[in-house]
Formats: structure tokens, C-alpha cells, sequence
């Protein structure tokens, strides 16, 4: 079957010495893998290459057999021309980050148009904004109303958030943050892409960090700390 539809790529590896796999989060089906032959073998090679970049948002014509095996693309278009994201250092290293975190916790094959809307916005306000400093964790607890477990909000001024039902409770279980963890996170829930960056300082952004990730693997089979960690890490020291 024949689709056109806009993709967002999150993840691109190589395969043998010149083609590429790339995973998408396209708008019309889901995650879809597709097999670009000889993406490193032709004169316009880095042309190609250029548009498989982490959280690169095309506009693409693809054959979808939908058995479960690669798929391919028949053509490939820029659908948002990025013009911070890949050249910022800062911006394409949270990118890097937000991908494998992204590759990680989508991992169906169906339609969510509502969470390829909001990561398409939320990439376009990155691309045209510089006070960013928060910009992955509100993206990150966002993500999580279209994964299905966003917090339960309804007792927010209860003292500590339980990570196993994300829920906030009157008293500190096992699986519960501190009182000033707790504190932080309500603080990130009120948190909007336009609030004032500085509200966290280093050590909080790294905390409220640590605090994601954790709640992502318990709530998501298989997910894996994403390697570009200690990358962000470094950048936001």
C-alpha cells in the first residue's frame, strides 16, 4: 500500500557498508522500520544521510507490506526545515537524548496522532527558542498522557509521589520519592515550554532527570537507560 504521510525519525543505523535502517514515528501508522539502500554509496550520500538526523520531521511517500518486515520509501522531503536543532550543540544533544528515549517507549505499531502532534510542536518551539534549559524533562513528563501513565494529579498537595501507581500520598512507601523529590516534580507538572527556564538549578535538573527515567522504566517493558546520558550530563554541567 502506498502512503504519504509526515515521519519523524528516531533512529537510524547502519547496515553493512552502505544502507541504513531507519526507525520512524509516522503520523498515518505508528512506528514503521524502513531499509534505505546505499545511503552512503551515492554522490548525494550526505544529502540523504542529512535527513535521517535524531527527531527529523519528513514529509514521506513509502510501500507499506505491513508484514512485519521492512519497509521502503519512495521519497523522502524535509517537512520542517530545523534551523537550530542539528547545528546547536546543546539542542542536538538534548535531541540525541530525547530519541533513544523516544526509541524506547514507543513501541507500537499503531496510530497516535495526538502524540505525533505534540512532539511535533514541541520540536518546532525547541527549534525557535534558546532558554531551554528544561525543555527534555517537560517534554519527557508530556510524553507520558499519550504513553498512559502521566501522574494522577487529583491529591498534587499530598507530601510524597509514589512512582509504582503515580500517585502522590500522605505517607512514604517503597517505591516513593523523598519529600523534596516530591516537591521538585510537582514543580515540573506546572511547568510550560514558555515558563521561565531558570526555575531549577543544575543539581535539580539532574535529579528531576534521574526522577524520569526511573518512572519511565518502571512503567514501560523493556525500556533502557538511553547511552547519550552522560552526553546531556556533560552538556548541562
Amino acid at each position: 500500500m502506498l502512503v504519504k504521510t509526515k515521519a519523524i525519525v528516531i533512529s537510524s543505523l547502519k547496515f553493512q557498508e552502505k544502507s541504513l535502517i531507519v526507525k520512524c514515528f509516522t503520523l498515518s501508522n505508528g512506528l514503521k522500520s524502513y531499509f534505505v539502500r546505499d545511503a552512503f554509496s551515492s554522490r548525494k550520500a550526505s544529502q540523504k544521510i542529512a535527513y535521517f538526523q535524531p527527531l527529523s520531521i519528513l514529509e514521506i511517500e513509502a510501500v507499506h507490506k505491513n508484514k512485519g518486515t521492512l519497509e521502503n520509501f519512495k521519497e523522502i522531503k524535509t517537512a520542517v526545515p530545523f534551523q537550530s536543532i542539528h547545528t546547536d550543540i546543546v539542542k542536538s544533544t538534548m535531541v540525541m537524548f530525547l530519541s533513544e528515549m523516544l526509541h524506547y517507549s514507543i513501541q507500537e505499531e499503531e496510530k497516535n496522532e495526538s502524540l505525533f502532534t505534540f512532539l511535533e510542536t514541541a520540536l518546532t518551539w525547541l527549534d525557535h527558542h534558546d532558554d531551554i534549559s528544561n525543555f527534555h524533562l517537560i517534554l519527557l513528563l508530556e510524553t507520558t498522557k499519550y504513553l498512559g501513565f502521566y501522574p494522577d494529579v487529583s491529591e498534587i498537595e499530598l507530601p510524597f509521589f509514589e512512582m509504582y501507581d503515580g500517585i502522590f500520598t500522605l505517607f512514604h512507601g517503597v517505591g516513593s520519592l523523598t519529600e523534596h523529590e516530591s516537591t521538585l516534580f510537582k514543580k515540573l507538572i506546572d511547568l510550560k515550554f514558555d515558563n521561565d527556564q531558570k526555575v531549577f538549578h543544575v543539581i535539580e535538573r539532574q535529579i528531576l532527570l534521574k526522577i524520569l527515567i526511573d518512572y519511565y522504566s518502571f512503567h514501560l517493558d523493556g525500556f533502557k537507560k538511553p547511552k547519550s546520558l552522560e552526553v546531556l550530563k556533560e552538556v548541562f554541567s
